[in-house]
């Protein structure tokens, strides 16, 4: 029977509609809902719905449900519906009438916002800490390689002299952005929904703000309707963010796949990250990488769900909502698991500069031909029509030489490496995204 239940009157199919994935998809909340749980019975505690050893034996049971759930015999069942009426049902059959207590004065409405929040804070810190040790490795690859010339392209045809230390370079920058975007979703998420209940508070003196500490929340969501409106919203956003760093693993992905081809050879993938063909046996697939750009279309996906999901709803909680959790956890998850994935794969990378060196073809110093003309006085239109004229004229020249004079800030002689390790180490040192719980 279902905790809102005075009798058992649900026809199966019904239940089974309902429900759906719900209770699977809930099986990763549960470690926050215990938390959530514990913080919620100390304030009713703190307000005296509960005595002191009543709290100690609720304490004692949801540490001993967090042993289990963490050796994986804790298992939320279909008729259970979610982790929230799973652990009420445990606390029950544990506690008897004291189990039933928990609930006072919140809502499952409250209760799966604090347990999605702070697994959302927990699943932005991971892929924080993946994106960052992922930059390591990029700034690594780009010191290291920062003279090793090749061709740069523009519309996927050969254009300037580039370097394998630009290109580490760039997407070290970009993964720092995009670690300033997830700060964002991280203040912006930051705030406790308990006590808010069903999205129109309780008749009790609820300490909000005890409970938002205990929890480690920076704040409590002030508005308890606002908290029932923002679920969604707030999903929607933190999706936004994972976009951002999937767009980047995206064209990084896409950057290795080109640059290994057999036709340019610049760079070779790690063998254990490539996969093989039933049929062909000298294939060597970037199977990890195609993966990984399918990731992205994939959690660009997921926010799109939830906007769908979210749209031409009335203020309050409807059912509806149910979808946003599963769509933000698949997000998170491949999220994740690319930007980890991609952590190991760029130390592993095994460059060929003599196959970047022949890339760099004469035609693509026409421009530096153009631009030396205009110092010596050509206005550069006329210098570049002159160039332009004679390009299958133009002679090899020295790349390594070309990139080392290219010395603006940001240019291939001036990477600005070390600008760009400061702002990594400040963003590790200063961020609530690598702050340790206390």
């Amino acid at each position: 029977m279902r905790l809102w239940e005075v009798k058992d009157t649900v026809d199966q199919a019904v239940e089974r509609f309902c429900v759906g994935d719900d209770y699977l998809v809930d099986q990763a909340l549960v470690p926050f809902d215990i938390e959530a749980s514990l913080a919620h019975a100390k304030g009713l505690a703190k307000i005296r719905i509960l005595t002191g050893a009543e709290l100690r034996k609720i304490e004692d049971a949801l540490a001993e449900l967090r042993t289990l759930d963490a050796a994986g015999k804790f298992r939320i069942r279909p008729e259970d519906e979610d982790c929230h009426t799973a652990i009420e049902l445990f606390l029950t059959q544990r506690l008897g009438d004291l189990g039933k207590k928990i609930h006072t004065g919140r809502s499952r409405n409250d209760q799966v916002v604090a347990a999605l929040r702070l697994y959302q804070k927990d699943r932005l810190r991971a892929i924080a800490a993946a994106e960052a040790a992922l930059a390591d490795a990029l700034l690594v690859f780009a010191d290291t390689h920062k003279e090793v010339a090749l061709p740069g392209f523009t519309h996927t045809r050969k254009a300037m002299p580039s370097s394998l230390g630009l290109w580490g370079g760039a997407f070290a920058e970009a993964l720092i952005d995009d670690l300033a975007v997830l700060e964002a979703a991280f203040r912006l998420i930051d705030q406790s929904p308990l006590g808010s209940a069903a999205g129109y508070g309780v008749p009790l003196p609820l300490d909000r703000e005890g409970v938002a500490k205990t929890l480690g929340f920076a704040r409590v969501q002030n508005n308890v309707l606002y908290v029932q409106n923002s679920r969604g919203k707030f999903e929607a956003f933190l999706v936004a963010a994972f976009v951002q760093v999937m767009l980047d693993l995206n064209r990084m992905a896409t950057d290795l796949i080109f640059y290994s081809l057999e036709d340019l050879q610049f760079i070779t993938l790690p063998e254990r990250f490539c996969t093989g063909s039933s049929i062909m046996p000298q294939k060597r697939n970037p199977d990890v990488l195609e993966l990984v750009r399918g990731h992205s279309a994939a959690v660009a996906a997921n926010g799109m769900a939830i906007q769908g999901t979210v749209a031409n709803l009335i203020s309050g909680y409807h059912r509806d909502l149910q979808h946003t959790k599963e769509a933000f956890i698949r997000a998170s998850e491949r999220t994740l698991a690319s930007v980890s994935i991609m952590a190991r794969i760029i130390p592993g990378l095994e460059v060929h500069k003599s196959f970047c060196a022949s890339g760099c073809t004469p035609e693509i110093f026409a421009a530096a031909e153009a631009i030396r003309m205009s110092v010596a006085g050509v206005p550069f239109r006329d210098a570049y029509r002159k160039v332009k004229e004679r390009v299958t004229a133009l002679g090899p020249q020295d790349a390594v030489e070309h990139l080392r004079q290219v010395r603006h800030t940001g240019g291939p002689g001036k990477l600005g490496l070390e600008k760009t390790r400061k702002a990594l180490d400040r963003m590790r040192a200063q961020s609530p995204l690598f702050a340790v719980r206390p």
